[in-house]
């Protein structure tokens, strides 16, 4: 049944393109800013995300406390916490809404009622798998993303606003 389930998993659910952006742009956020803030016009260029569309994502992690904000020529995004204290999941949570598969799982939640609820066996590996996808972004934080991306040779960028050309 373990294999079922492990199968089932990540061919089962799919994250929408906020989820996806938006550990893309938290990792951009820590592995390009270095601490400082960060443009949303760099990530969008690095990332290749419509900066607008950034904007609607920021909102949510500025909200939920993933990331911070700062006005004016010297601000931008940056980490709320470590990055080492920032899961995956939380990011996923966030934007997703949560890690149930299929609406029945949390029928207060979701306002949606089934009437099957009670015999339902499927039920059961659509929760388990929600469970075990949720367990394994929990185990991934931002800072084991950088170090991927350093094992790799993901060059960092500098921050092009402090060059000084002569």
């Amino acid at each position: 049944m373990t294999n079922l389930v492990n199968n089932v998993i990540f061919s089962f659910m799919r994250l929408s393109t906020k989820s996806r952006y938006g550990v893309r742009a938290v990792f951009d956020i820590s592995y390009h800013g270095g601490g400082d803030g960060v443009q949303v016009k760099d990530i969008a260029r690095r990332q290749e995300i419509s900066p607008r569309y950034l904007e609607q994502i920021f909102q949510k992690l500025r909200d939920a406390g993933i990331i911070t904000s700062k006005r004016g020529p010297q601000g931008g995004y940056s980490l709320a916490r470590k990055p080492q204290n920032i899961k995956v999941g939380e990011i996923i949570r966030v934007t997703e809404g949560g890690f149930d598969p299929v609406f029945c799982i949390n029928p207060e939640k979701s306002g949606k009622h089934c009437d099957r609820i009670a015999e339902c066996v499927t039920r059961l590996i659509w929760k388990e798998a929600g469970e075990k996808l949720e367990d394994f972004f929990d185990s991934v934080t931002i800072q084991d993303l950088c170090d991927r991306a350093e094992r790799l040779g993901v060059q960092k960028e500098q921050d092009r606003s402090s060059m000084y050309y002569i």
